[in-house]
């Protein structure tokens, strides 16, 4: 039995797809508990990561946890989930946490990394990098117009489909070889935010023309759905330079067998959403 909490998020809910489509058995962790949307067979169950009295119960006869980072109720979780005989952990994680830096996100993102190294659980990380799926932001704007204003204007990523995190993900949760191991996961081509809206409008049959934020301009853009801490990171990754997610890694293939998705594949498969 496998457990993936965050089971109705951009990558939780593709790990539960990847191992249903397996033919492993599942139970999908949200706080509603809803069954809606879930691949046959797999289990809905209720838990709150900040709230270990919830999960607690739902541990019996899981095998391996896939386990969203940040939550304050991790280390009692990983406590019962030793206790209840779970082998192995995959954390999702972050490119960040990779650095000697002290901001809300590589504070969360280590401190998360650091509980389940002394938990006695096997483990596996996964540390992807920026995600395709951050791209819906853009939604809003390119339903409104042509033109589209975006932060961090010089700035290449290699961004990555949740598609193929939970693919590496769901390989670790399942096969032996991946303990104590970290993947760093990454798409297949580094792409400046230009790109993106190019490849957007490519797809979608517009004349999109990416238009770069001043700096004052972006934080007051991410201000509106970050607190002021995480708005803080980003910027020291991003305007001082301090995390380079441009360089494009073989991890998904050499893990899956398969290249990972591009991302006009991602921008056809969510054209809806635009």
């Amino acid at each position: 039995m496998y457990l993936v909490t965050g089971a109705t998020g951009n990558v939780g809910a593709e790990v539960v797809r990847a191992l249903a489509e397996a033919g492993e058995p599942v139970r999908a962790m949200s706080r509603s508990g809803r069954a809606e949307g879930l691949p046959p067979g797999v289990a809905a169950v209720a838990g709150d990561l900040n709230r270990p009295e919830t999960v607690r119960e739902v541990l019996d006869g899981v095998r391996s946890l896939f386990l969203m980072p940040g939550y304050e109720g991790q280390s009692r979780i990983l406590a019962d989930a030793r206790a209840s005989g779970v082998a192995h952990v995959v954390l999702l994680s972050g490119k960040s946490a990779e650095l000697d830096d002290d901001n809300a996100v590589t504070r969360y993102l280590r401190a998360a990394e650091s509980q389940v190294r002394a938990s006695g659980l096997s483990w596996t990380f996964v540390r992807p990098v920026s995600f395709m799926s951050n791209a819906l932001a853009l939604a809003d704007q390119i339903r409104k117009g042509d033109e589209v204003r975006v932060p961090f204007l010089g700035v290449r990523t290699a961004d990555i489909s949740p598609y193929d995190i939970a693919q590496v993900a769901a390989r670790a949760l399942r096969e032996a070889g991946h303990e104590g191991r970290v993947r760093t996961v990454t798409g297949p081509e580094s792409l400046l935010p230009s790109d993106r809206v190019r490849i957007l409008g490519e797809v979608l049959g517009r004349d999109l023309r990416t238009v770069g934020l001043t700096d004052d301009e972006a934080r007051a853009s991410m201000g509106a759905h970050f607190p002021a801490p995480y708005v803080d990171a980003f910027f020291r990754f991003f305007v001082d330079g301090i995390l380079d997610e441009s360089q494009v890694l073989p991890t998904v293939q050499e893990v899956t067998g398969a290249a990972p998705r591009t991302f006009e594949q991602w921008a056809r498969a969510h054209m809806d959403a635009f």
